[in-house]
This record gives structure tokens, C-alpha cells and sequence, in this order.
């Protein structure tokens, strides 16, 4: 396992990471059927692929892929769909609160890059208290490739104003992992995001895993 000796900032991806947003992606999903007469679908079957965002939920919902006809219509549906919802039912993970206030009292600085566009990364971290003290938020489309490219981590290390290498990152996706490295960064995989236990987490090759957000902790206290 790589030392985290050094570590300067955290930076996290955001959902499955921090937040559970699969509950209003699902109801974003869902929403799109029920309106068309089709039975809702438990929430047990979007929650697998919420990290894949309109795509997943879309897939879900009615079995299609972008290059199905008809895809782009109801990707924007449910991107307004989502928009309006997407504050309701969202919440932070189990101890995630607490990590980030861990880091505050380390004086460790820590932000957000995620692969959620603008448009809905910035509203909904803004409308949590959470991430008040977030010193970065890296949307999909803050830089012109997101993750698996480095380039949103090198954003959020600029704006920082901080070597990518002091630099720990943090997510629930084999992209997560891929960019990190990429980056030079430290990657740790969190294994209680969405999907973590359909994927071989082992073979993303992060630095390290963690099974909840309190063990970032006791990995940085073993740096």
C-alpha cells in the first residue's frame, strides 16, 4: 500500500462517495414510466446503477442504450426530471459528515470531483451544508474530459494551488481509480458505493480500500 504521509488535500467523488443520490436518480427514472401508464420498478433496481447516471437510470427504466432511437429525448426528460428532485431524498453517507470534519481539525483542505455536470453537481452541493467548507467542486464538464481523464484532478489540484502527488483520492468506480492514478494521486476505492459488490474492487489497483468512510481516517492516521 502506498504511504499517505504528506497528503495535503482529499478530493472525493461525489456520488456513492459521499452522498447516496441514488434514490432521487431512481424517482427521476421512475417518474418517466409511471407517466407513460408503465408500473413502477422498485427502487432495489436503479440503485445498482446510479452511478451511471442518466444511462443507467435510463437503461433501467425502459432497457435502452445511448444509441437506441429515442435516447436523447429522454435523457433531457429525465435531466429535468432530475433537476427538480434532486434535493429531496438525497443524503450523505453514514459517517461522511464526521470524516469531513476529521479533515477540517487536520487542517487537511478537501473538494469534489465528480463525473455529475455542472448543472447539477453545483446546485446540489451548494443546497447541503456539507460542503460548505469544500474548497473545490469538479463537475463532469468543468474541464473538456471528465474521469477516467486526469484532467478534472489536475483542475481541482490547481485550485488548490497543490501538487496532484500530496493529493488523496477518493471513489466508488473503477474511473475513479483509473484517473487518480493517472493524476499521480493517492486513489483509495470505497467499497459501500454502488458498485462495489458486483465489481472486483481488488483489481481497480487503488492504493488502498475502504469498507465505510471512517477507515479514510484510520489510514491517514497511520501515514
Amino acid at each position: 500500500m502506498r504511504s499517505f504521509a504528506g497528503i495535503e488535500a482529499v478530493f472525493f467523488d461525489l456520488d456513492g462517495t459521499l452522498i447516496d443520490s441514488a434514490p432521487d436518480l431512481g424517482a427521476a427514472a421512475d417518474q418517466m414510466r409511471t407517466t407513460r401508464g408503465l408500473p413502477s420498478l422498485p427502487a432495489e433496481m436503479y440503485r445498482p446503477m446510479a452511478g451511471a447516471g442518466a444511462r443507467g437510470m435510463i437503461g433501467v427504466a425502459f432497457g435502452l442504450t445511448p444509441e437506441d432511437p429515442g435516447y436523447n429525448d429522454l435523457r433531457e426528460e429525465f435531466m429535468a426530471n432530475y433537476e427538480r428532485c434532486m434535493t429531496v431524498r438525497t443524503y450523505a453517507f453514514a459517517g461522511v459528515a464526521e470524516l469531513i470534519e476529521a479533515l477540517l481539525q487536520r487542517e487537511l483542505a478537501w473538494g469534489v470531483v465528480t463525473n455529475k455536470i455542472e448543472r447539477f453537481a453545483l446546485p446540489l452541493t451548494g443546497a447541503m451544508p456539507l460542503f460548505a467548507s469544500a474548497r473545490a467542486i469538479i463537475g463532469g464538464d468543468t474541464t473538456p474530459h471528465p474521469k477516467p481523464h486526469p484532467a478534472p484532478l489536475f483542475e481541482a489540484a490547481r485550485r488548490l494551488d497543490l501538487d496532484p502527488q500530496r493529493c488523496l483520492y477518493v471513489g466508488d468506480d473503477e474511473r475513479d481509480i483509473v484517473a487518480g492514478l493517472a493524476a499521480g494521486m493517492g486513489t483509495v476505492a470505497a467499497t459501500y458505493g454502488y458498485l462495489g459488490q458486483k465489481s472486483d474492487v481488488a483489481s481497480w489497483g487503488a492504493h488502498a480500500l475502504i469498507n465505510s468512510p471512517g477507515e479514510l481516517l484510520q489510514l491517514l492516521e497511520q501515514a
